[in-house]
């Protein structure tokens, strides 16, 4: 039986996530429940709602967490801006999470068109 670990947006929202964790682990201490908190709730998030929506059995169902996914992406992104202009992060780190950022919005795309495509030929 498929599971939502099978699919790829899942697995790369879920490596993201570490990697998330291991950014914002160098951010100083006094952002701890500040903007670390932030990034990492938006962060995971991403594969939390693919999850949660992946056992929705509607179409509008799982496109809302699909849309709650992509609003999270957006927010993660603001907040390597910020880290970044900060100093918390160096311009290689901002520029190769931005990437994984976009990549898992190519995916998460390719998923609502799957999806879609699914429950217009059931």
């Amino acid at each position: 039986m498929i599971s939502f670990r099978d699919l790829i947006v899942w697995q790369k929202s879920h490596e993201f996530v570490l990697e998330t964790y291991r950014i914002s682990s160098a951010f100083p201490k006094e952002e701890t429940y500040a903007l670390t908190n932030q990034l990492r709730r938006a962060a995971v998030s991403i594969p939390a709602n693919i999850a949660e929506g992946f056992t929705k059995k509607t179409l509008p169902n799982k496109l809302n967490y699909i849309s709650h996914s992509e609003g999270s992406l957006q927010e993660v992104k603001y907040y390597l801006i910020l880290a970044r202009d900060l100093n918390y992060i160096n311009d290689i780190t901002f520029e190769n999470a931005i990437n994984s950022c976009e990549e898992i919005g190519k995916l998460l795309n390719g998923y609502i068109k799957t999806i879609r495509n699914y429950h217009q030929n059931k």
